[in-house]
């Protein structure tokens, strides 16, 4: 496994247009393709990758994107998430986001969005509406959404079930009100 075969299948196979879709089929193509080098990248393997811009970025897609694709619904898709987040970190901190061409560039913010830390949510924020002036507009809306939810609830109740977190009566109301997609339709209203 090499990070051109990451990158290569997420950003010119996959494409935008299906990066952010619940699609059965692709998170079987995800799981067949990449299941073992995400394995291996929990095990500590592919610290090279870590060395150079392009390979950060595989890196990142691999341990942050494809589990939410490979193991969608289930507490395994948040399992790498603290290594891609210090993956993450330690990119930007080097400046190789911005050595990344839009819209590839979010993979480097996104495990900031999905971090359940309300500095992390900042962060992502002004990273995309500072880094991201062609593409960020959308990808703007969803990390303030993101943040809403972490300001309001200090995690995701969406993750609870997968994480086997029992829901508090404010989330319970808040998944039975229309969860995320309402606390997006109200940013919208409202920007």
């Amino acid at each position: 496994m090499t990070p051109e075969n990451v990158l290569k299948f997420w950003l010119d196979e996959v494409g935008e247009s299906d990066w952010y879709k619940s699609d059965p089929d692709l998170d079987d193509r995800v799981r067949d393709r990449f299941e073992q080098a995400w394995t291996g990248a929990m095990a500590g393997r592919f610290g090279l990758w870590l060395t150079y811009p392009g390979g950060a970025l595989a890196y990142i897609i691999l341990t942050d994107q494809f589990p939410r694709n490979m193991f969608r619904d289930t507490g395994q898709s948040f399992a790498s998430d603290r290594i891609a987040l210090a993956a993450a970190k330690q990119a930007i901190a080097r400046g190789w986001d911005l050595r990344i061409d839009e819209p590839a560039r979010q993979f480097f913010y996104l495990p900031l969005m999905h971090s359940e830390n309300l500095t992390d949510q900042d962060r992502c924020i002004r990273l995309m509406h500072d880094r991201m002036p062609e593409s960020g507009k959308n990808n703007l809306l969803h990390a303030r959404a993101h943040r809403e939810v972490i300001r309001q609830f200090g995690r995701f109740p969406t993750r609870n079930a997968a994480l086997s977190r029992g829901l508090t009566r404010n989330e319970a109301a808040y998944v039975a009100s229309g969860g995320y997609g309402r606390t997006v339709r109200e940013l919208q209203e409202t920007a």
